[in-house]
């Protein structure tokens, strides 16, 4: 007990000492709330201190930039999460995170982490802000959509929708045409395949894990809808997106 009290002590004197400090909550929050609000005025201005100047950022690392390059993968974890609870697909968000993960990876200066930084959380936010234009409003519909988001993994039916929202399932179907522009099954196979998409681009996984993954009847029937939907296999679209953002 008393080496953990010490190590503890320990750790408050070396950050006292060489003035380290971890960013308050609130405007740390602040910062993630204006991206999901997709305020680009407000991020703006919270753009002007470079990242790699902020203070407030814990140590992560001993070596300076590896320091950064770990902060800003959190971040960008963090705005992603942010994002999607904001209404952004899992799909889009996890790619854009990806992406530019790999190039803080990749970075070799502060300089160009804070450019990454700042491309990042413009990025995001714009997407934020096109997304609120075609926003839809009803809560059973915004029911609807969280639950495919969240159950893409399975087969997704009308009924089983209209049970969540407590709603008929004639009545949904009309509902969520309405505000959506797209029938039920037709909007959950879109949103399958931008999924799809989206790990083929940015992981390693087989196109039959891929297939098998969003419960798509059969691998050929996966083959047969995405060259339907944008005139290449699975294997063409691999070979030319791979290591690009996915974005609808």
């Amino acid at each position: 007990m008393c080496a953990k009290k010490k190590k503890i002590s320990y750790q408050e004197f070396l950050h006292r000492e060489y003035e380290f400090f971890h960013a308050p909550l609130a405007p740390e929050m602040d910062f993630y709330e204006t991206i999901r609000a997709g305020d680009m005025k407000k991020l703006q201005k919270l753009l002007t201190e470079p990242f790699h100047e902020k203070k407030g950022l814990g140590v992560l690392s001993g070596d300076p930039l590896s320091n950064l390059k770990y902060h800003l993968t959190i971040t960008t974890a963090l705005v992603a999460r942010f994002c999607i609870s904001g209404g952004l697909s899992q799909a889009e968000s996890y790619s854009l995170s990806d992406y530019y993960i790999r190039l803080t990876d990749e970075a070799q200066s502060p300089q160009e982490i804070s450019d990454i930084h700042n491309e990042m959380c413009l990025h995001y936010t714009k997407r934020m802000i096109a997304l609120q234009r075609n926003s839809v409003t009803s809560k059973s519909v915004s029911t609807c959509i969280n639950y495919i988001y969240e159950h893409l993994h399975t087969r997704i039916t009308l009924e089983t929708l209209a049970k969540t929202c407590n709603l008929s399932a004639p009545y949904l179907s009309r509902l969520f045409k309405k505000e959506t522009g797209f029938p039920v099954s037709e909007y959950i196979l879109m949103k399958k395949l931008e999924t799809a998409k989206s790990m083929l681009s940015s992981s390693d996984y087989s196109i039959a894990e891929i297939s098998a993954s969003l419960a798509f009847p059969s691998q050929s029937y996966f083959t047969n809808l995405l060259k339907k939907d944008c005139g290449l296999t699975p294997k063409q679209y691999r070979d030319r997106f791979f290591g690009q953002p996915f974005e609808k």
